[in-house]
């Protein structure tokens, strides 16, 4: 019986050597065959992103026109208030003290304008009679006139008074989102105390910088500066956490002058936010999309990067392929790159086992459908094989 099952082996190892050669055992590679592809130009949905700060479409520092105590603090951090809403109170009673005396000020000079009116009419009347001259006449109407003038001086200074007490009732001056209240009851401000920030945060204005060669490649398609704006499709804000924001924004606003420092050129987009999510001073990245019709985009796997250079093997005369750097946009979806140089329509370059490959190295060049033929036969083999020797195991007891 254990003569017959060591027979029964050596018949079916036998048999699995058959099979192999039958098979020719992994794919028939040969030492010299690699897959090639064909360069061709495609539609590619591409995008750029820029850092991006966030603002609310107005922010207004509220100041004190007034030194003082505050008395009241009329409003909570992030509330909502409306254009003309009381902020803050400043203790009033200097100002008010100042507003009671312009107003006797102007008491005062009205009763001796009253006065100075009763003499120049009680003038015209001597006058007419030839009692008094024309000098007389004159002096009781100059009297009259200057009068009139203490009165003016006098409501002017009373106005002036209630406007700095108007000054101690701090009001919004727009509507919008009250910021960070430092300053409690009883804080000394002065005019150079920030007592908040009021924001307008109904819509966003998202500052971003674009590179003055972008801007000027957009200004030369499109003929002018206003027609490159106007050229930029909605764009999306991509948040602090990653995601996007479910609003689409619009580029409106280009700054006319180029930063010297960094070579950019300052940028405004638009986003509504009826949810409120977006709040001002915060971060983010403005995405770009645009769409290239002729572009060359090939699998990242396909390339070689070395010292941030990136590279392929191209197919040259007599099959012998070149190591050759290509140029490629930035922004990539983590699979492919969209190539900007090195590498053009109708070029062919390798695709697999680039590891192997060395510069002027001579090949067989086969086509990518005809190398997932084989890899998918060596896979095929493999699993016929590892069931034989599976089997051979069983049958040797091991």
């Amino acid at each position: 019986m254990k003569i017959k099952s060591i027979l029964f082996v050596v018949i079916a190892m036998g048999a699995l050597t058959a099979c192999s050669h039958a098979g020719g055992g992994m794919p028939n590679f040969g030492d010299d065959e690699y897959p090639v592809r064909t360069v061709s130009a495609q539609g590619a949905a591409m995008q750029t992103s820029y850092p991006a700060t966030i603002k609310g479409i107005q922010d207004v520092e509220i100041h004190p026109k007034v030194s003082g105590f505050i008395t009241k603090v009329c409003v909570k951090e992030g509330q909502t208030v409306a254009a003309g809403q009381l902020l803050f109170t400043i203790d009033a009673e200097t100002y008010q003290a100042a507003v009671r005396q312009a107003q006797a000020s102007v008491n005062t000079a009205k009763a001796q304008a009253r006065t100075a009116r009763l003499g120049y009419q009680n003038g015209q009347k001597l006058y007419k009679s030839n009692v008094i001259g024309q000098y007389e006449l004159q002096s009781s109407q100059n009297t009259y006139v200057s009068a009139q003038a203490q009165v003016a001086q006098a409501q002017a200074s009373l106005a002036s008074a209630k406007e700095m007490l108007s000054y101690c009732f701090v009001k919004s001056p727009s509507a919008g989102v009250v910021g960070s209240l430092p300053f409690k009851v009883g804080a000394l401000v002065s005019a150079s105390s920030t007592l908040t920030t009021v924001s307008n945060i109904s819509t966003m204005e998202v500052f971003f910088s674009m590179t003055e060669k972008d801007i000027l490649d957009m200004t030369k398609t499109n003929g002018s500066a206003s027609a490159a704006l106007a050229s930029i499709p909605g764009v999306k804000l991509q948040l602090a956490d990653g995601t996007i924001y479910d609003h689409p924004g619009k580029v409106v606003k280009m700054s006319g002058v180029i930063d010297s420092s960094t070579g950019s050129v300052s940028m405004i987009a638009h986003f509504s936010n009826p949810e409120r999510l977006l709040k001002s001073g915060g971060s983010g990245s403005i995405i770009v999309p645009h769409d290239n019709s002729n572009a060359i985009v090939i699998p990242q796997g396909c390339t070689l990067e070395v010292q941030n250079k990136i590279f392929v093997y191209i197919l040259g005369d007599k099959n012998k392929v070149k190591y050759t750097e290509i140029q490629v946009d930035p922004q990539n979806d983590g699979k492919n790159y969209v190539v900007t140089g090195g590498l053009h329509v109708g070029d062919r370059y390798v695709t697999n086992g680039l590891a192997k490959l060395s510069n002027d190295m001579k090949i067989k060049p086969i086509t990518p459908e005809q190398y997932e033929k084989k890899i998918a036969e060596s896979e095929k083999l493999g699993s016929k094989q590892n069931s034989a020797s599976g089997v051979i195991k069983t049958l040797s007891g091991k």
